[in-house]
């Protein structure tokens, strides 16, 4: 057996649920990324984070869109997973003050 293989059968059920969810809204919206912008404002948000501490692992944002997609019959998809989703597809930078990615990052969005 290989043990990175999801098991928990809610999961898997919520898997299959999620990607017809996603197909309401896709067509609700015209695409999926447009209903994500909506919480963001439209723009990406740069972080002012110069310590360890000022990292977050949610936002008011993150915080909306789970409500909003728990509303619509999404499964297991919480605000820590959307304010690590808004980060890896750009709506938020949070690279460190100083950091060598942080301007790149700024002026890709600008």
């Amino acid at each position: 057996m290989d043990p990175g293989i999801i098991r928990n059968r809610l999961k898997i059920e919520a898997s299959v649920n999620n990607a017809q969810r996603f197909l309401e809204v896709q067509q609700e919206y015209g695409s999926f990324a447009e209903y994500r912008w909506c919480f963001a404002g439209g723009n990406p948000k740069n972080n002012t984070i110069r310590k360890l501490s000022d990292y977050a692992a949610t936002s008011k944002e993150s915080d909306a869109m789970s409500k909003d997609l728990k509303h619509r019959g999404f499964k297991f998809l919480g605000s820590v997973v959307l304010y690590a989703h808004m980060q890896a597809v750009g709506m938020v930078n949070d690279h460190i003050v100083g950091g060598f990615r942080r301007r790149e990052i700024i002026e890709l969005s600008q």
